[in-house]
């Protein structure tokens, strides 16, 4: 009986290890890639505030999104993303955008307290993904806020990158959206960096109050006396 179940250990033993090799195999991981961007010298420049930043639901996991032909959605097999994409996202566009401001006054929200800054941008990114024969797409789009909070620009953008289909190729091209993107916002936001001062601000000048007054009363003439044989009043 032992020698006809050592065959059977052994077999048993090597279906085991192979499953452990298939279900152990080492996965990719990988981060957006931010590109190469410089860094800002003005220590006085464009104070921005980054965010909130709002990113998909669907984009809110681990897993490397793989795009099909019919549209649907599929985990990759391949690889995932070392740790999470929407903090990935925030670093990437906030250097890219102090790069392209030449400000160090680039900061996700929320600012720390007394933190002034020129222009808040609200941004939402409702798309970032891409398969092996489907190129990487962006859809986003953001609101630019002053000082006053009031909205000066508001923009729908989508972006599409080709790649060659491998997944670090997708994820490469998802990363020069991005930029692209940071692109983009920089030109929007130069022309809200002269902005006046609230307090330098002439202050309108408010209408004259006019006093309404009241109609004047006749004035009734005294009575004077005249002296004959009567006393008679004139008025």
């Amino acid at each position: 009986m032992k020698f006809l179940r050592l065959p059977f250990v052994l077999m048993l033993s090597g279906v085991l290890g192979l499953a452990g090799c298939s279900v152990h195999q080492p996965v990719s991981l990988y981060q957006l890639d931010s590109g190469e961007p410089g860094q800002p010298k003005q220590s006085a420049g464009m104070a921005v505030v980054l965010g909130p930043v709002s990113v998909a639901d669907y984009l809110q996991r681990e897993t490397l999104l793989q795009r099909q032909t019919d549209g649907s959605l599929t985990a990759s097999t391949e690889g995932r993303w070392a740790g999470s994409l929407s903090a990935d996202i925030d670093q990437l566009l906030v250097r890219q955008l102090a790069w392209r401001l030449d400000s160090q006054r680039v900061v996700l929200a929320p600012a720390n307290t007394g933190f002034n800054p020129d222009v808040q941008v609200l941004l939402s990114i409702t798309r970032l993904d891409s398969g092996t024969n489907q190129p990487a797409i962006l859809d986003a789009q953001w609101r630019l806020l002053d000082r006053r909070g009031q909205v000066r620009d508001n923009r729908i953008v989508h972006l599409e990158q080709p790649h060659t289909g491998t997944s670090a190729a997708q994820v490469q091209a998802q990363g020069q959206l991005l930029q692209r993107l940071a692109e983009q916002l920089s030109v929007a936001l130069k022309p809200l960096a002269n902005q006046p001062a609230i307090a330098e601000e002439t202050p309108k000048k408010s209408a004259p109050v006019q006093v309404r007054k009241d109609p004047e009363k006749p004035k009734i003439p005294l009575a004077s006396p005249i002296r004959t044989d009567m006393e008679v009043f004139r008025f």
